[in-house]
């Protein structure tokens, strides 16, 4: 039996409550619930790959980005930044996407298996929650261009930290630049 169309209600279509997840990716609290899924990841022996941002207007260099961190471990748990904290860092204009969107899209991705809405401008709440075994950065940092506060929480739990390089021409910046001509 063909499925019509036109007498379906679309809205239902387009509720995430009606379509499946595609990833067993999971949003992960913060607080408790946090701490909570980092010690049972440890008691199994998991290797957490880590990495933040804002992840707002999702591109190919966030993808290519996500799938070469992920290939470091066996778990990438990514903080991505509340909405307050977006704007702190790029204006009152953004983010784009709410929060909440932002992690719905992370997850739908394969690569990603749990994100975090963190509060802070900076990653160390998030950090020191998943203490990572491999936390993961673009090229467009250094191990001493890091947050000296993300890298003294990095130091606490034994991470390793990594730099990957960017994809270029490839930014959310770039991007909405693009689109306001």
């Amino acid at each position: 039996m063909a499925l019509n169309l036109l007498n379906t209600d679309t809205a239902s279509l387009t509720s995430p409550a009606a379509i499946p997840a595609p990833a067993p990716g999971v949003l992960v609290p913060f607080g408790a619930e946090a701490e909570a899924h980092r010690a049972a990841l440890r008691e199994r022996g998991v290797r957490v790959v880590a990495t933040n941002g804002c992840f707002d207007v999702l591109h190919t260099g966030h993808l290519r980005y996500l799938t070469s961190a992920r290939a470091l471990g066996d778990y990438l748990w990514l903080g991505v930044n509340s909405d307050e904290s977006v704007r702190r860092l790029k204006g009152p204009a953004r983010p784009v996407f709410p929060a909440e969107e932002r992690a719905e899209l992370l997850l739908a991705l394969r690569v990603v298996d749990a994100v975090t809405i963190f509060p802070d401008v900076r990653a160390t709440s998030f950090l020191t929650l998943a203490a990572p075994t491999i936390y993961v950065k673009g090229g467009d940092y250094t191990p001493e261009t890091l947050d000296p506060e993300e890298r003294t929480a990095l130091h606490a739990c034994g991470a390793q930290i990594r730099i990957l390089q960017l994809v270029a021409g490839r930014s959310t910046t770039d991007t909405l630049r693009r689109l306001s001509m």
